[in-house]
């Protein structure tokens, strides 16, 4: 997953960022509220971690602006603060969930995969695209009946495809989502089609039929 880190705190923000991506998620990390406004404004995030007092702004505000702009991602709330008013109004402009500081990292990492499952399907804890079945708490890839091993990067691109299947993703969308925000300024894309090549190799090996639709011009779609 593609997650936006919204504190503060470099004595937090460094062993989260830290900890997400020995977990496989691609993290960005700001400290200010205009930093995140402008971030939340030009790039997606599958889920966005955001504290309420910040530098120049309520994160408060945030979660209205990400609900206001119809963003997809997922939002968890992270504060020192423990009012029951906050949570509440947290919650009732469009937050997943709420987390009071200090917290374990191994539970907010079950609370990302929980609303992974819930927003991108439908709470299934097994995803099924055609003969392609994924496992994400274990990272497990099945064509049928047989298992394929896959890199970090070649899941995490199946992983995006499947999520967003039978919708056109564009080559910088795909990239972004791989590597994170500063990939956009990458002078070709010759990684995501070496990527995108071993995967259908390997897919193909184990008899999976060719879902992944190459979309000239703009980048890929995966349909049956």
């Amino acid at each position: 997953m593609k997650i936006l880190i919204i504190e503060d705190e470099e004595s937090l923000a460094h062993p989260l960022r830290e900890y997400l991506a020995s977990e496989g998620h691609v993290c960005e990390w700001v400290s200010t509220y205009q930093a995140a406004e402008e971030k939340i404004g030009v790039y997606d995030y599958d889920c966005v971690l955001v504290d309420i007092m910040l530098p120049g702004g309520s994160g408060l505000d945030l979660v209205d602006l990400l609900k206001k702009t119809q963003s997809q991602a997922g939002i968890i709330i992270i504060s020192a603060k423990n009012a029951l008013d906050d949570k509440i109004l947290g919650l009732e402009l469009g937050a997943d969930d709420y987390l009071t500081k200090p917290f374990h990292l191994s539970e907010l990492n079950a609370r990302i995969k929980s609303i992974q499952r819930r927003r991108q399907f439908a709470g299934n804890r097994e995803i099924k695209f055609g003969d392609i079945r994924m496992v994400p708490d274990s990272k497990e890839v099945w064509v049928n009946d047989s298992e394929i091993v896959l890199t970090r990067k070649e899941y995490d691109l199946l992983m995006y495809l499947v999520a967003n299947a039978n919708r056109v993703l564009s080559k910088g969308a795909i990239s972004e989502h791989l590597y994170g925000d500063e990939i956009d300024q990458a002078n070709s894309f010759d990684f995501l089609y070496s990527h995108m090549k071993n995967l259908r190799k390997k897919l193909s090996e184990h008899g999976c039929p060719d879902y992944i639709q190459t979309v000239y011009g703009v980048g890929y779609k995966l349909a049956a």
